[in-house]
């Protein structure tokens, strides 16, 4: 699946705290990856379609270094991941393995990869950060994947961070984290992320004139008319 450019400008727009909001209403409750922060502060807002990748716990037969030549390993799925994807890693929320490093997430950028994402950890990270891939992580460490995790395929459902993510799905990752769209709700948050988020910046400026919450935040049917006659 490919996001056009419009619907990528659109979901840019719309904080991830806007579309758990937006998909709570619909009753979807569980969209926000516990344990992917931006490894670096002030990254911009990204949207892409996920790329799944999927790690288990390491078995000593085949967490290997040798493994890294393996046809299935990081380094043949990096050279599948299509260009503006974001790469959603279940790493089991290990923190004591860097599921990538430097030399990874340079090859992934050369690759247009928008951004990683991951429950897990990345090593290598003063050489991560000198790449400019954008990274979602819980965190750093030194040791490689192979000393905590096994490496067993990529395309396939995963779950990251306790949210399941299917290939293809939409990910928007920002300073609050990184939110999962299932692709048969983007439509519906493309339509009320718009206007949630006109609603809120509303409400944000009726506030800084001094309103009150009560009938406010959430409106009662007084503000809802003001509100109304205020898009006219």
């Amino acid at each position: 699946m490919s996001l056009s450019p419009e619907a990528r400008k659109t979901l840019a727009g719309i904080t991830t705290a806007t579309i758990t909001t937006v998909l709570l209403k619909k009753g979807l409750r569980n969209v926000w990856m516990r344990g992917a922060r931006p490894l670096r502060p002030g990254l911009p807002r990204l949207v892409g379609p996920a790329f799944t990748l999927r790690f288990v716990p390491a078995r000593e037969d085949l967490a290997t270094p040798e493994s890294w030549s393996s046809p299935i390993s990081t380094r043949t799925a990096i050279e599948a991941m299509p260009d503006g994807c974001i790469a959603v890693v279940d790493a089991m929320g290990i923190t004591d393995a860097g599921i990538f490093g430097d030399i990874l997430c340079a090859r992934m950028m050369k690759r247009g990869v928008t951004a990683l994402v991951t429950d897990g950890v990345v090593r290598d990270v003063e050489g991560v950060l000198g790449t400019n891939l954008p990274v979602w992580c819980d965190g750093y460490a030194a040791p490689p994947s192979v000393a905590g995790l096994t490496f067993v395929g990529w395309g396939e459902p995963i779950g990251c961070g306790g949210v399941a993510v299917f290939p293809n799905d939409i990910v928007v990752a920002d300073q609050d984290g990184c939110v999962l769209i299932p692709q048969a709700m983007l439509e519906h948050v493309l339509n009320e992320g718009v206007e949630q988020e006109r609603m809120e910046a509303w409400i944000v400026n009726e506030v800084n004139n001094g309103a009150v919450l009560p009938g406010l935040y959430p409106m009662n049917a007084e503000t809802k008319a003001r509100y109304a006659a205020s898009k006219k």
